[in-house]
């Protein structure tokens, strides 16, 4: 069966992604994706995209708002942009996306599956169905408004699609993997984000069959009339309701966003990101023939690409904090920092020849990354560092020379640096 992965709450935020950062997200997404391919295969990628704790971490690296859900739509976007002209390598498709896109999805996938020879018509029809169940069959109170679909050249595939509760200012994400799945009406979701709202109607359960069936015998039986005038019989004070069974769902791990735009020290786990810190002070001058080919990259280059490298090579449970990724590049709203543009282009320059190089079977600069990644997980347990605010707030001091970048504009120097 399809695995659901477990849920998580979003602000619902407006705004665009401003063409400087989306350029940028575009390049940094799509060699991200290429790495993980390369590494771990076109499968593991499509499972990483249906896992929402990972989803909210590789956007937030990307410096995307880390709590929002304007992350869904940049993240999509961005994948369609930057692997449309690796399609052909990688095996990789991106259709849909929000508004009129989400509605152009069916013919996108025709499209993909007469160029590389697989049902597009089955691909156009799982698409139709999976925003039926999620609009219709699953009735939460939130209606969808973006619906992405990434394929693969052996027809399996990941939707993302997500819905909005204006009143409530809040999104939900729906995650669904074709790996496993039987059908699309028992249980299906690999994920569902999004923060409880008591007992919804919910037909895609695997409880609800004998609902469902009840429902088509009605209809057939009965016809509409027949099923008002049964309406019209029903007591709702005779007799009571029988508890329902415990919800296997609510066992599993809930990421809850906060509302609140600033990075604090309860979002981050604190050893993880010293865990990082060291690593890249200890490991990074060890391989810096293997990473820095590139002038002019430092210190602060390898602290993003140590976070970059935990989005390629970590396991799912070292996302329990998205926020923290959002300390490589920052957040085009200026939290926890401005972007750093400078590092940010850097860390695109580094990933792509370690991907180049991978191509050709050279693999010591792919090596380099994974050797920074363990040896931050083996830091963990002692290494010492600043706090989240006293990080954050040398980041903000800095980020004139990073080529610090916000929606608000360019960073300036402070007065004291000005005057130094």
């Amino acid at each position: 069966m399809a695995r659901r992965g477990g849920s998580a709450d979003l602000p619902l935020h407006g705004g665009r992604v401003p063409a400087w950062l989306g350029q940028r997200m575009a390049r940094l997404g799509a060699v991200i994706a290429e790495a993980i391919v390369i590494e771990y295969g076109r499968d593991e990628f499509l499972r990483r995209l249906a896992h929402p704790f990972w989803f909210q971490s590789f956007g937030a690296v990307m410096g995307m708002d880390w709590h929002s859900s304007g992350i869904t739509t940049s993240v999509l976007g961005a994948l369609k942009r930057g692997l449309a002209p690796r399609a052909g390598d990688l095996g990789l498709h991106v259709c849909g996306g929000r508004g009129r896109h989400s509605r152009a999805t069916p013919a996108e996938l025709a499209a993909v599956g007469a160029r590389v020879g697989i049902d597009g018509d089955a691909l156009a029809r799982a698409s139709r169905l999976v925003a039926k169940v999620d609009s219709a069959a699953v009735q939460d109170g939130f209606d969808l408004y973006l619906h992405g679909f990434i394929v693969g050249d052996d027809g399996r595939w990941v939707v993302i699609q997500q819905g909005m509760n204006g009143d409530r200012r809040q999104a939900r994400r729906y995650h669904w993997l074709s790996e496993g799945m039987e059908s699309f009406l028992d249980a299906p979701h690999a994920a569902i984000e999004g923060n409880s709202r008591g007992r919804i109607v919910n037909l895609a359960d695997t409880r609800a069959a004998a609902s469902r069936d009840r429902q088509l015998s009605l209809l057939r039986d009965e016809g509409p009339d027949g099923v008002v005038g049964l309406l019209r019989d029903i007591d709702p004070e005779a007799g009571g309701h029988r508890p329902a069974p415990p919800d296997p769902q609510a066992m599993l791990p809930h990421l809850a966003m906060p509302a609140h735009h600033d990075v604090r020290s309860e979002n981050v786990v604190t050893r993880r990101l010293h865990g990082a810190l060291a690593a890249a002070a200890e490991r990074g001058p060890a391989d810096f023939p293997e990473l820095l080919l590139i002038p002019g990259i430092g210190a602060r280059t390898v602290r993003a690409l140590a976070m970059v490298a935990e989005v390629v090579h970590g396991a799912p449970c070292r996302f329990s904090d998205p926020a923290r990724f959002s300390l490589a590049h920052g957040g085009k709203d200026g939290h926890p920092f401005p972007v750093p543009t400078h590092v940010y282009d850097q860390t695109i320059g580094v990933m792509k020849a370690a991907v180049t190089a991978a191509r050709l079977g050279q693999d010591e600069k792919s090596a380099a990354l994974r050797r920074l990644d363990r040896q931050a997980r083996q830091l963990e347990a002692r290494a010492r560092g600043p706090s989240v605010e006293a990080f954050i707030a040398e980041e903000r001091r800095q980020s004139h020379a990073y080529g610090g970048r916000s929606v608000f504009g360019h960073e300036v120097a402070p007065r004291d640096a000005a005057a130094q």
